[in-house]
């Protein structure tokens, strides 16, 4: 299966969670609308990561999810940043035929929403900083990660 990466747009990505963007005059803006935690034991957890970038095409196999958790990055210091995200089946695991991919820009932050499918962590075009906050109870719930169909992502 073959993705074309789109630019990441607050409502073509809605169904996944939420774009976050500074704003553009004085003040301030919420972006709470994604955030989610299921579990009462769970504890928030934020946290910096350092990653390398990768280039495109990039081949992938492998999905996560966070079934009780939102997820979000925020870029502290970065280029693009892939998004692969895919639909809950009915029957359950991921739904890859209905899979998207996004290319958030420099100052694109996002959260993915409880129970959603997305693939690894993936930078483009320089190194990069990103804060990641999510809530964790250290169980094997707090990550799923499953094989899937091969894929590969291009851009446009």
């Amino acid at each position: 299966m073959e993705l074309i990466a789109r630019p990441l747009i607050a409502d073509a990505f809605l169904p996944f969670g939420e774009v976050i963007e500074a704003p553009a005059e004085p003040g301030q803006t919420f972006f709470n609308s994604t955030l989610g935690n299921l579990r009462a034991g769970a504890s928030p957890n934020l946290r910096i990561v350092n990653r390398l970038p990768t280039a495109l095409p990039l081949k992938g196999n492998l999905l996560e999810r966070h079934e009780f958790s939102s997820q979000t990055f925020l870029p502290l210091e970065a280029g693009r940043i892939l998004i692969v995200v895919a639909p809950h089946a009915a029957e359950g695991g991921p739904d890859v035929k209905r899979a998207q991919a996004f290319l958030a820009s420099a100052g694109q932050g996002f959260t993915y929403r409880p129970n959603t499918w997305h693939h690894g962590l993936t930078v483009l075009d320089q190194s990069a900083r990103l804060a990641v906050f999510m809530w964790c109870d250290g169980t094997a719930a707090d990550e799923q990660f499953v094989s899937v169909p091969a894929f590969s992502i291009h851009e446009p």
